[in-house]
Formats: structure tokens, sequence, C-alpha cells
């Protein structure tokens, strides 16, 4: 048996259980349905952007993109876009089964992004706030040289203007067709957030589905609060990987939002519909300490 005919052979397996369960398969237009990822129900797109892209089923949270993000947490019309001009390069030349100038072409032409981050200024309820909205549309949301001097810049630029800082996070971590580069970031982030934090200015993080990798290692862990999205994963290295290492099977809800509050590396865990309340009223707060 080749391997495709061992994929075709489980194809036609779940094909069966789920008609034996019951579930249909409804054949429907991509353009008005979408399916549920955990709970298979089928939905009407428009319903689900009007619900903020969580299943009225069972509140699985899709995974949205930063374009969306902005728009669902921030006042209208009240985001700024700044440092959008910059772009990354090929400095190594980097080529693995397609080289690194075709995959951010492909990126770009799929988000309408430069990279994997939008920095700007913007209101929650009427407080002002800088921040970085990471996508993972682009490339997984790695973190390459263009993320980071964005991320850098934005909190520099809080800092000249005494605002703070909320970091929203969505990522696989470095970028490895940057190779050092990559890496280099991560200390780079960490020493603007020192900045920032000498300065007594807020540094909020929100870590939304998903966030790895240098990112955890280094600003997206490193805030005043660190909120998360409910349902989001977050870590270091992905569950697999720790499982074959430790040769041990980990918890099923290992890695989530909520496991990570239980055991204090989260401070709140918020459903998205509460997101824009929860940061008001910390903005809020913030001011009062002041």
């Amino acid at each position: 048996m080749t391997v495709q005919d061992w994929f075709e052979k489980r194809k036609q397996a779940q094909l069966q259980r789920r008609q034996l369960e019951g579930r249909v398969e409804l054949d429907m237009d991509p353009d008005l349905w979408m399916k549920c990822v955990h709970c298979d129900a089928q939905l009407l797109k428009e319903d689900l952007i009007k619900n903020e892209m969580v299943c009225p089923v069972c509140d699985y949270h899709f995974r949205i993109n930063a374009r969306t993000r902005i728009k669902q947490l921030f006042d209208e019309n009240s985001f700024e876009e700044l440092f959008g001009e910059i772009k990354p390069a090929d400095p190594l030349e980097f080529v693995d089964t397609e080289s690194y100038k075709d995959r951010l072409t492909k990126a770009q032409k799929k988000t309408n992004l430069n990279d994997a981050v939008i920095t700007g200024i913007a209101e929650i309820k009427g407080n002002k706030v800088a921040t970085a909205v990471m996508d993972f549309d682009f490339m997984g949301g790695s973190m390459g040289s263009v993320v980071g001097e964005k991320v850098t810049r934005i909190i520099e630029k809080a800092i000249e203007l005494r605002l703070p800082v909320l970091a929203i996070t969505s990522s696989g971590g470095a970028r490895m067709q940057e190779s050092a580069l990559s890496l280099m970031q991560m200390a780079k982030t960490s020493c603007a957030v020192s900045k920032l934090d000498d300065e007594g200015l807020l540094y909020i993080n929100l870590l939304t589905e998903p966030t790895f990798g240098g990112v955890t290692a280094s600003f997206g862990m490193l805030g005043d609060i660190i909120i998360a999205e409910q349902g989001a994963r977050i870590g270091f290295a992905g569950r697999r990987v720790i499982e074959q290492t430790i040769r041990q099977k980990l918890p099923s809800d290992f890695q989530t939002a909520e496991y990570l509050l239980k055991y204090g590396q989260v401070d709140v865990v918020s459903p998205r519909k509460e997101l824009r309340d929860t940061l008001a009223k910390i903005l809020e707060m913030h001011k009062v300490v002041q």
C-alpha cells in the first residue's frame, strides 16, 4: 500500500464514521458557509462575522487576522498606522524548497501586508495606546527583522508620546529564513520593553491563538499585565516536541490559556467579546494610578 492509498483509505473511514454518527457532509458554498473546526457545525459566514468569529454552538474562537483584530478592538477610525513602509529584505539569499524572496512575495499578496505585524496608535473607548498587532497569516506570524524593528519602534514612539503599549501576539516563533538575524530580534524587543519599564509606562500583552517560540521568549511575555484570549494555545516548543523529549503524555489542556492561568503564567483569560471592555478598564485604572 502506498502512502497516498493509506491517506485515501483513512479519509473514507472518517467519512463513513461521520455518516454513522449522523453528521452529514453538506456541499455548501464556501463563500457563504464555514465549518467549525471544533464541533463541525455548519455556520453562515455572515452570522459568524457578526459574532466576532466565535462559534455560537461551542464558543470556539476562530483565528482572525490583524486587520480584523484592529477593527474589533479599537475605536472606529482611531487607528493610525505607523512604520508600515518598512519591508523585509533577503540578506542571506536563503533557499529551501523555495526561495525566501518568493515566500515573501506570496505572503504579501495573500495578506496585503509588508510583514507579520501592524503597528500604530489607536484608542480603546477613548484611551490612547500604542500597539503592535501580529498576523499569523503572514508566514505563520514569524518574527523576522522587520517584526523586531517595528515592535521596537512603536515602543520607542510610546516612550516619546508617554503612552501605554499593547502588544497583540499571534506567532509560530522566529523566522528560520533569517537565521541569527531573526533570533537577534528577541534581545532587541526585550531591551525596548525594558526601556519602557524604566520610563514607568504600562505594557500589556494580549496573547491570541497561537503564540509560540521566540515571541513568547521575548516581548510576548514581558507585560505588566498578560491577557490571554479564551482557548488560545500558548507556549515555547510545541506539544509533540515536549512529549517526545520527556517521554510523557501531557494533559489535554496543556498550553491553553486556561492552563496557563491556573499555574500563574497569565493574569487574565478573556472571551473575545469582553476583550475591549477588559482592556479599557485596565487603561482607565492606569490613568488613575498615574
